[in-house]
């Protein structure tokens, strides 16, 4: 039923129609007796098409009641207004209520899709590092640090090239002349040719202008501005000359150092080609820094480790049921054999740069630690630590063959740790690598670049093996084999060359270690000389022996046993090596 625009009704009735309050109702799931959509008292509800809002009708018995008719009748006009304003508010406010939570909804669903496109970035970002990292070093030897001179030309002007100052000529620039169509015919008529009188008046235009800007430029050479020019051009030229001459020289003067392996040549070139080494990934610093042991030939790198936190630490980001923002953490094994990549790779890359730069090979080895420093001065970790000699980096691809970006299909941009290219070839080189980054678990550095004046516990497990068999075979001891080696010592075998001072074959033991040496081992090395069906043997230590050792050596059976301690060891290379060794006591 409608009302009219008095108030009262006018005995229409009209069937309920869509409208906001009937949908709101039907996303609430809420059904009556007035309709599928409605609740009940509701049946009259409708919207009509002109209304501001909804229209009810009353619920009275009749239209025509009385205008004072008591409000407060239960079933009257009144109370059917009364409870569908009450149930219309209410059903507005709900409709108001889920539209509030669809917008926040969307909202948290935009800003979850934003921040995993940030984390998306970073994983990519670590991919192109990946693959920078792994791109090949050009060497940095001296060769390739040469500068040439070459000279630059006086300026000259744009018609004739530099130098030339001969007088421009008319033949050089008239045309040819027509061919004739009538042989018979008189020259004359072929010099009428409107063609050929065009090209003719062109060349002599041309032929003028060269011929004034010929004059201007002698003038101008015979002039007292023109002669400073040039006199200032030559100085700048007898300059560069002079500059280049001189870095050859002082490069020249570079080398012969580094072929005497003084330390600051050979800390100077190494430093050269680890930074020009950083080229490809200079948004990425990791400085090495070299420092030169004459006494073994060895170099020690100490790289700078990048960040833990480079290495993203999430997924992405997920929307919670209750619209909550959360974050999807990676599994920790992961990210820590992201980082380890990228450490192998920075690790390899300066091994390459560094076997690259010593053709004249005066590196013996090289001994890399990787270093992760933190801020505020704490101490730093040693996560990763190579000893390779010459020959371990000749017979070791130090790259992967192939970058990141081409790895198959399916393994995506990272790969399991035990089968990473880069991993794998410093595992092959016997490198120590922490397990677990993330939990701080450092490694022991292979050596230590320390004093000047190092000692046996400075050196590593391949510098002392090289020290001892370049005092023994200075000593005379040749064809030398090792049977054993590790960090604390080795075992060999080597002959000496009749009159030498080590004739004879031997089985050589030498350690480092501030303890004792006892009879024991003394009894182990004689067996070995008679297993090995050797003639004498040295037992070799950094430290000292027992008295018990000492006095075991002068009885019989013993006397092929040769002892040499620390102190024997540090005169032996002052007298072979010119260079000292620090004892420990």
């Amino acid at each position: 039923m409608q009302y009219s625009a008095d108030g009262h009704s006018d005995g229409t009735v009209t069937a309920p129609q869509p409208g906001f309050l009937a949908s709101v109702f039907r996303d609430l799931g809420v059904e009556g007796p007035g309709g599928p959509d409605l609740p009940d008292g509701f049946g009259g509800l409708a919207e009509g098409p002109g209304a501001e809002g909804p229209t009810v009708a009353p619920a009275g018995p009749s239209a025509d009641a009385p205008a004072d008719a008591p409000d407060h009748a239960p079933s009257g006009a009144g109370a059917a207004d009364e409870g569908a304003a009450t149930n219309a508010g209410a059903a507005t406010d709900a409709g108001v209520g889920t539209d509030e939570a669809v917008a926040a909804h969307g909202r948290a669903a935009a800003l979850t899709h934003h921040r995993t496109l940030t984390v998306q970035a970073e994983h990519e970002q670590l991919a192109d590092l990946l693959r920078r990292a792994a791109l090949p070093v050009s060497a940095m030897d001296f060769e390739s640090q040469l500068r040439h001179y070459e000279p630059r030309p006086y300026p000259a002007g744009d018609a004739e090239p530099a130098g030339t100052d001969t007088e421009p000529r008319w033949a050089d620039y008239a045309p040819a002349e027509p061919p004739a169509a009538d042989p018979d015919g008189s020259p004359a008529r072929r010099l009428l040719d409107s063609g050929y009188q065009r090209e003719l008046a062109q060349a002599r235009l041309t032929h003028q202008r060269a011929l004034r800007e010929w004059r201007t430029r002698k003038a101008e050479a015979g002039s007292p501005a023109g002669d400073e020019s040039r006199r200032a051009h030559e100085d700048a030229e007898q300059a560069r000359a002079r500059a280049v001459r001189e870095y050859n020289d002082s490069l020249e003067e570079c080398r012969r150092a580094y072929r005497l392996a003084e330390p600051a040549a050979v800390e100077s070139l190494l430093e050269r080609a680890l930074a020009a080494a950083e080229t490809a990934t200079q948004d990425l610093p990791a400085p090495c820094r070299a420092v030169f042991r004459p006494l073994t030939r060895t170099a020690v790198l100490d790289l700078d480790l990048p960040a833990l936190d480079l290495v993203p630490s999430l997924s992405g980001y997920r929307l919670g049921a209750d619209g909550e923002i959360l974050p999807v953490p990676r599994p920790p094994a992961d990210r820590a054999t992201d980082y380890l990549r990228l450490v192998a790779r920075l690790a390899l890359r300066a091994l390459q740069a560094a076997d690259a730069v010593d053709t004249d090979e005066i590196l013996a080895g090289v001994v890399l630690n990787g270093w992760l420093r933190g801020a505020g001065g704490e101490e730093p970790l040693c996560l990763l630590s190579v000893d390779a000699d010459r020959d371990a980096l000749a017979r070791t691809r130090l790259l992967p063959p192939a970058a990141p970006s081409a790895e198959p299909d399916g393994e995506g941009v990272y790969a399991d740790a035990e089968q990473d290219e880069a991993l794998v070839r410093l595992r092959q080189l016997g490198a120590a690598v922490t397990p677990d980054p993330y939990a701080r678990a450092a490694v022991e550095p292979a050596a230590v670049a320390g004093p000047a004046l190092p000692s046996a516990p400075d050196l590593s497990a391949n510098e002392f093996a090289q020290l001892v068999r370049e005092l023994l075979t200075r000593g005379g001891l040749t064809q030398w084999s090792v049977r054993l080696r590790g960090p604390a010592g080795l075992v060999a075998t080597g002959e000496g060359t009749a009159g030498s001072a080590l004739p004879g074959r031997w089985v050589v033991w030498a350690s480092r270690g501030a303890g004792p040496v006892g009879e024991e081992e003394i009894r182990t090395l004689a067996e070995a000389v008679r297993e090995e069906s050797a003639e004498r043997g040295l037992r070799l230590t950094t430290g000292r022996f027992t008295d018990e050792a000492l006095d075991l050596t002068g009885e019989d059976g013993h006397q092929h046993i040769h002892l040499v301690d620390g102190d024997g060891v540090s005169e032996l290379a002052r007298t072979h090596l010119g260079l000292p060794l620090a004892t420990v006591h």
